[in-house]
């Protein structure tokens, strides 16, 4: 059976009650993660005001049922996926699937929850629809070969979180195997994303994750029109995988489909960066607290990374090492080091030390190179660290970041997390919000139960 067919009847086919129930609940946990960045960004980030004139002033917003989170008041369907997928993505804190190198959840809820609210449907149904979201995004990612999409320009969050928006949307708007499939024949056409972002550090990167929720969303109800799209999506001549990468493996896309759950290889972030700075933060902070180290007794940092890091987070060097806007710092390997040495954790409002001197000069000391040990490895997002500090040199290999399925955040954790972000905004309404969400399975309505 051809590929795309394959995942469109896989997409509209698999029952609810067929998913083992750590896989709703871990989407659940994931959801929950990604409305805490979303409700901070909608108030705080500074791309913010700017998205949301555009939405008003080309008349997106119009009047719907749909929950933005962290604004008081109801949006259209496409409006709320543009803004919940641009706002989740806005401060860099959401989660990623290590072996697709990508942020399944702020492409995929958004559309979702709009098609949920759209047609009424109950928080368990929502919760399967984002599951086979993630499902999507993350197998073609994995097919994609995320070092060559990366080599190609390509950001593989808005690329294949596009064909898993349409996906969960495509779902809960009822299509069948073969109106999923031409769904994915439109979002072949819409799939977009360019890491050419990280040369001023640039907004588009926030915004082109919204888009790939609007778009799957759109895609999904264009089919559920009738709507014609490419056959052959993903594998063709000119499709997705031929076109986007010079190295991807269709069968990674299918390996072990309905039985190996991907939803359950998805890891919260700890800190608002890049992943791929996360390994070394990690490694300077347990550094610290064995040794007592002040940031002014740091002489040196040199940290290893994948080569996808490299491009990221540690090239060119110089301009990494003067991060001044919030994307800069999302995406300095040295800013994050000056950050963990400076206030002993990286927090959102951590970013208060752009353009501080003293961040300044310890990440002026911090050299990133590409280490080869890393390399060829399941998991890109290790990190290897010498520090010098006081005359002496200590070395340390991360091999994977916290906060992946092995050292997922406990429900504590998470919740503190949500409240960190939240509660500055909501204040008391934080708790009622996470309650909310933590009901939701058993919603037989979800607009009704967000409203």
């Amino acid at each position: 059976m051809q590929l795309t067919r394959r995942l469109a009847d896989f997409a509209a086919g698999t029952p609810t009650d067929a998913l083992p129930p750590e896989v709703p609940a871990r989407a659940l946990a994931l959801m929950t993660d990604l409305v805490g960045s979303i409700i901070r960004a909608a108030n705080e980030a500074d791309s913010t005001p700017s998205v949301l004139a555009m939405v008003d002033r080309l008349g997106l917003a119009g009047d719907g049922p749909c929950t933005v989170f962290g604004l008081n008041r109801r949006y259209g369907a496409a409006a709320a996926a543009l803004l919940n997928g641009t706002f989740g993505h806005s401060l860099d804190f959401d989660d990623t699937h290590s072996d697709s190198s990508l942020h399944p959840s702020a492409p995929v809820v958004p559309a979702a929850l709009a098609a949920a609210e759209l047609t009424g449907a109950s928080g368990a149904d929502l919760l399967a629809a984002i599951v086979i979201g993630f499902e999507v995004c993350c197998r073609l990612g994995m097919a994609l070969d995320p070092t060559a999409h990366y080599a190609r320009g390509f950001h593989p969050t808005a690329t294949a979180g596009t064909f898993g928006a349409v996906a969960a949307a495509g779902r809960l708007l009822g299509l069948d195997g073969a109106a999923m499939a031409s769904a994915f024949g439109v979002a072949a056409s819409q799939a977009s994303g360019s890491l050419q972002f990280l040369q001023n550090g640039a907004w588009n990167k926030r915004y082109q994750v919204g888009e790939a929720a609007m778009k799957g969303l759109m895609a999904a109800t264009l089919a559920q029109g009738g709507f014609i799209g490419s056959a052959e999506a993903l594998e063709g001549t000119h499709g997705f995988l031929r076109g986007y990468s010079d190295g991807a493996d269709p069968a990674r896309a299918i390996a072990g489909l309905g039985e190996v759950w991907e939803t359950l290889r998805i890891g919260v972030k700890p800190y608002p960066a890049c992943r791929y700075t996360h390994a070394a933060v990690d490694g300077l902070l347990d550094l610290q607290r064995q040794h007592g180290w002040r940031a002014e007794d740091v002489s040196a940092i040199r940290v290893g990374l994948h080569r996808n890091g490299i491009a990221l987070v540690g090239a060119p060097l110089a301009a990494k090492q003067r991060a001044r806007s919030v994307v800069e710092g999302q995406f300095s390997m040295p800013f994050a080091a000056a950050v963990a040495l400076l206030r002993g954790r990286f927090g959102w409002d951590d970013y208060d030390l752009l353009g501080n001197p003293q961040a300044e000069a310890i990440a002026a000391r911090v050299d990133v190179w590409n280490d080869p040990s890393l390399e060829g490895l399941r998991h890109p997002f290790g990190a290897t660290l010498e520090v010098t500090a006081g005359g002496s040199t200590h070395s340390l290999r991360i091999a994977d970041p916290s906060g992946e399925p092995e050292t997922f955040p406990t429900p504590g954790a998470c919740a503190a997390k949500f409240g960190a972000l939240a509660g500055p905004v909501l204040n008391a309404g934080a708790d009622d919000w996470l309650h909310r969400l933590a009901s939701l399975p058993g919603a037989a309505s979800v607009r009704d139960h967000l409203a």
